[in-house]
């Protein structure tokens, strides 16, 4: 099987490999940093970029080999252009480093919430004479802004649940509160592996198992660990249509019997809108399997996927409510009996949620009883702008003296850059990018950490760790 290798050193957009004797010519190095400019949200939560960096940026990144390769793409692409593929220029950083990148990047934790219009992520040259690299690197840097919304994304979600079970219910069910189904709605395994695995800092139920590799992988995440913060995600037994409707409209009933003699214990979901979901709840759920339902030690976990959410659901919960019993918990909420739970997968996205948890929770439902699903909104209905994310060139260093550069148009302020090299001051959960001072001590409140310097890794987090922090910084608990 023929797979898909990309050269390193092209990993950059083409006009990257002409900058190198663009800029001034006594240069020795190029400061950049990430920012996100607002949009969807007013704050981002760092994710994922410890992949990138380990990826593509960590130990030997390129060869010779890489290089000469590089040199007569370069040549046909610009159809023989001169000066374009700096060719002695990576030679001699190959020689100088062995195929490693004089690169220092630093950023904050992940996991990390952060305002919008803050330095999250800064990237610089070690080596004066390879200046040309900071912003060659930015192309695959800045793909940080798909992990980072999706994590912002899935993180805003749980606010929205997690301040309707606190009100209404058990929070202890948040983790599994929003199921990723986003595998075949996205454009590559990558980015289902990236994206899913941003989700799931924030929550443990995932059916992207790209998603589990990848953090498997990159993140230390354990396979076997007791603790459920180091295993990367659960799931459960489910159903599709096909292996519903296999059975014909006349064996519905088979089909359904069939999952229950199969799992007879734990958790296992089944859609049931194949034909009739009012019909398959009533009569066959709750009618020919109400015994074998309330009998099995688990719980059967009913999916529509079809009509207008809050509708659909509603009168799902009072047919079951009739069928199986219902209960009020502790805080006065009403709840259907344990055996029995739903998830809503159909049409959504953060909006939709929102929609449908205060809507059913003023008439009186616990949060307890329904979970959501979403997958191409949470992964793949995102792009760079929904955070306005930019990677800008923000110092200079000519002849050993640092200058500020930054962008101003005049037609859109909105895009203005800082100038400087910077800090990022963290108290208790506000942040502050601030200049970096000549000779002046970094501030012990610094949050801006070298990950990466020269090709060496000196930082790995652990999926747990990056857990740890996204969790202190839920506000699903703060009152109003």
């Amino acid at each position: 099987m023929q797979s898909l290798r990309l050269n390193p050193i092209l990993n950059t957009d083409s006009y990257k490999l002409t900058h190198w004797w663009q800029y001034p010519p006594d240069t020795r190095h190029i400061y950049s940093y990430v920012e996100s400019r607002g949009g969807m949200f007013d704050q981002t939560m760092l994710a994922m970029l410890q992949y990138i960096i380990k990826s593509n940026f960590a130990g030997h990144v390129f060869t010779l080999d890489d290089v000469e390769e590089a040199r007569r793409i370069a040549h046909a692409h610009f159809s023989g252009h001169t000066k374009t593929f700096n060719y002695a220029g990576f030679k001699s950083l190959y020689a100088k480093h062995g195929g490693r990148l004089p690169l220092r990047i630093r950023a904050v934790k992940e996991g990390t919430v952060v305002k919008s219009h803050n330095a999250l992520i800064t990237i610089e040259n070690t080596d004066p004479e390879f200046y040309w690299l900071t912003n060659w690197a930015e192309t695959v840097l800045l793909q940080v802004w798909y992990p980072i919304t999706v994590a912002t994304l899935s993180r805003a979600i749980k606010q929205v649940i997690g301040k309707a079970l606190a009100r209404t219910g058990d929070l202890s069910l948040l983790p599994f509160k929003l199921h990723d189904f986003g595998f075949r709605g996205v454009s590559s395994k990558e980015s289902a592996a990236i994206g899913g695995a941003a989700h799931l800092l924030n929550f443990l139920g995932t059916d992207t198992l790209a998603a589990v590799q990848i953090l498997n992988q990159f993140y230390s995440a354990d396979l076997g660990a007791q603790n459920p913060l180091d295993c990367a995600a659960y799931s459960i037994p489910a159903s599709e249509h096909s292996t519903i409707t296999a059975w014909g409209e006349a064996h519905e009933l088979d089909a359904y019997a069939n999952i229950l003699a199969n799992c007879p214990q734990g958790v296992v979901a089944c859609v049931s809108d194949s034909y009739d979901i009012y019909n398959a709840v009533r009569n066959l759920w709750g009618g020919a399997l109400r015994d074998k339902v309330m009998q099995r030690k688990g719980t059967l976990v009913i999916r529509p996927d079809s009509g207008e959410a809050v509708t659909v659901l509603e009168e799902l919960f009072k047919i079951v409510s009739e069928k199986f019993g219902y209960e009020v918990n502790r805080k006065g909420w009403k709840t259907t009996v344990p055996c029995v739970r739903f998830i809503q997968g159909d049409g959504v996205n953060f909006y939709t949620i929102q929609n449908i948890t205060t809507q059913l929770t003023r008439k009186g439902w616990s949060q307890d009883i329904w979970s959501y699903g979403m997958g191409g909104a949470l992964l793949q209905q995102v792009n760079r702008d929904t955070l306005k994310f930019a990677l800008k060139c923000s110092a200079i260093d000519r002849k050993g003296q640092w200058h500020n550069v930054y962008k101003n148009p005049k037609t859109d302020p909105s895009k203005a850059s800082r100038g400087g090299r910077f800090n990022l001051i963290q108290n208790e959960k506000d942040f502050a990018t601030v200049e970096v001072v000549d000779g002046a001590p970094i501030p012990s409140n610094n949050v801006l950490e070298t990950i990466l310097e020269d090709g060496k890794l000196l930082r790995d987090q652990t999926l747990a760790e990056v857990r740890a922090i996204a969790a202190s910084y839920d506000t699903y608990n703060d009152s109003d």
